[in-house]
C-alpha cells in the first residue's frame, strides 16, 4: 500500500472512529439528546461499533490500524518502522477531525448543556467568569469527557498501568487473531473480533480510567477540545493527558514483545 493509501485510510477511519464514539458520548451526556443517561453500557457498545465501521471502512486503503499502540506493535513484530510516520500523522488528524464533527453534530446540545447553571454553576443561564477560571484550574471541564478520558480516582501509576493493561489485552488480540493476509492490518473477520474485544475492555477495565487504549483516541480530541468556542468549557486537564498517550504506547510495544516470544 502506498503511503497516500496509508494516510488517507487512517485519517478517514479514525475520524469515523472518533465521531461515532465520541457521539455516543455526547449522546450520553448531554442535554437535550434523546440518550441521555443512557450509561456505561451504552458507550461502551457504542465504542465497539465505532471500532468495527471504522475498521470495514478504512481496512482496504490502510489496513486499519486507527491507533498509534497498533502501529508500534506491528512495527515491532514486523520490524518495519517505515510507515510509522504516515499512519501516526492519519490518525492525530482523524482523530481531530472526528471530535470536530461530534461537536457540529451536538451543536446546540453542547450550547444548552453549558449554559445550564445547574451544570456550570453561576447566576442566570450562564456560569461567572470567577466559576471558568476555578473549572480551568480544577482541570477536566463539564463535557472533555465527551472529547478525552479522565480517572475516577486519579493516581498516576494505577492510571497508567490500567491504560498499559487494557492495550495489552487489544492488541494482543489484533496480533493474534485479527490480522489480515498480509500481516500489515485488521482483515474482515478481525474487525469483528477487535470490535468485540473493544466492548469487552470497556466493560472490564474502562471504569478507572474511561480505557483510552489509544493515544490518537485521546490526544486528538483533548486538542480540540482546547481550540473549540465552547462556552464555560472547563479545562483539558493536560496534566492528565500524558497518561492515555504513553500507556497505551507501552502496552503496545510489551504486547508485540509478547506476541514475538509466545506466538511467532
Amino acid at each position: 500500500m502506498s503511503s497516500s493509501d496509508i494516510f488517507i485510510g487512517e485519517t478517514i477511519g479514525t475520524a469515523i472512529l472518533i465521531l461515532l464514539g465520541g457521539g455516543v458520548c455526547a449522546a450520553v451526556t448531554l442535554k437535550a439528546s434523546k440518550a441521555r443517561n443512557a450509561g456505561w453500557l451504552a458507550i461502551a457498545f457504542g465504542w465497539g461499533f465505532a471500532v468495527l465501521t471504522a475498521v470495514y471502512t478504512s481496512a482496504p486503503l490502510s489496513g486499519a490500524h486507527l491507533n498509534p499502540a497498533v502501529t508500534v506493535a506491528l512495527a515491532i513484530k514486523d520490524n518495519d518502522w517505515s510507515n510509522v510516520p504516515t499512519y501516526f500523522a492519519g490518525q492525530f488528524l482523524g482523530a481531530m477531525i472526528g471530535a470536530a464533527l461530534v461537536w457540529v453534530a451536538y451543536y446546540g446540545q453542547f450550547h444548552a448543556h453549558l449554559t445550564d447553571k445547574e451544570i456550570v454553576g453561576g447566576p442566570g443561564a450562564q456560569a461567572t467568569a470567577a466559576k471558568a477560571v476555578e473549572a480551568q484550574e480544577k482541570g477536566a471541564g463539564p463535557v472533555l469527557g465527551i472529547f478525552s478520558t479522565g480517572p475516577e480516582i486519579r493516581h498516576a501509576v494505577q492510571n497508567l498501568l490500567t491504560e498499559i493493561i487494557g492495550t495489552i489485552v487489544l492488541v494482543l488480540a489484533v496480533l493474534t487473531q485479527g490480522l489480515n493476509d498480509s500481516g500489515k492490518g485488521l482483515g474482515t473477520l478481525g474487525a469483528l473480533i477487535t470490535a468485540l474485544v473493544v466492548v469487552s475492555i470497556g466493560l472490564s477495565l474502562g471504569g478507572p480510567t474511561g480505557y483510552a487504549i489509544n493515544p490518537a483516541r485521546d490526544l486528538g480530541p483533548r486538542i480540540v477540545h482546547a481550540l473549540l468556542p465552547l462556552p464555560n468549557k472547563g479545562g483539558s486537564d493536560w496534566g492528565y493527558a500524558w497518561i492515555p498517550v504513553v500507556g497505551p504506547l507501552i502496552g503496545g510495544a510489551i504486547a508485540a514483545g509478547i506476541y514475538n516470544v509466545a506466538f511467532a
